[in-house]
């Protein structure tokens, strides 16, 4: 197994606990599904949000995913920047794959705009 660092966003449709527990949980489990994670593979997953999402805790959302016990998380806001994408949820998760295996990163919503090469 090699350990391998994962990115992925989301937007969440406003800045309400609702909305942004349905985009983490959306994000969360399609990159869990993409990449074929067991919870014991992760070890870690940092959420930044932008300044206008304060409803709630992505990482609190998260913590409910069955067999994420031990899964390391944090939540920070994101550095402010003119003109950046609102509403936005973004991940770096640090995980074990197998060796050879194709990190799958993944952009969800209005967040597939910040990285079109994806």
């Amino acid at each position: 197994m090699k350990l391998q660092a994962l990115r992925g966003a989301t937007t969440s449709l406003s800045n309400s606990v609702e909305a942004i527990e349905k985009a983490v949980s959306e994000l969360v489990s399609e990159l869990v599904n993409r990449n074929e994670l067991d919870p014991s593979q992760i070890v870690s997953m940092t959420f930044s949000v932008t300044k206008d999402l304060d409803a709630c805790f992505p990482a609190a959302i998260a913590r409910k995913q069955p067999g994420w016990e031990k899964v390391a998380l944090l939540d920070c806001q994101q550095m402010f920047v003119e003109g950046d994408l609102a509403n936005c949820i973004r991940i770096l998760a640090h995980v074990w794959m197998p060796e050879g295996a194709n990190p799958k990163h993944t952009y969800l919503g209005e967040a597939n705009k910040l990285r079109p090469d994806r």
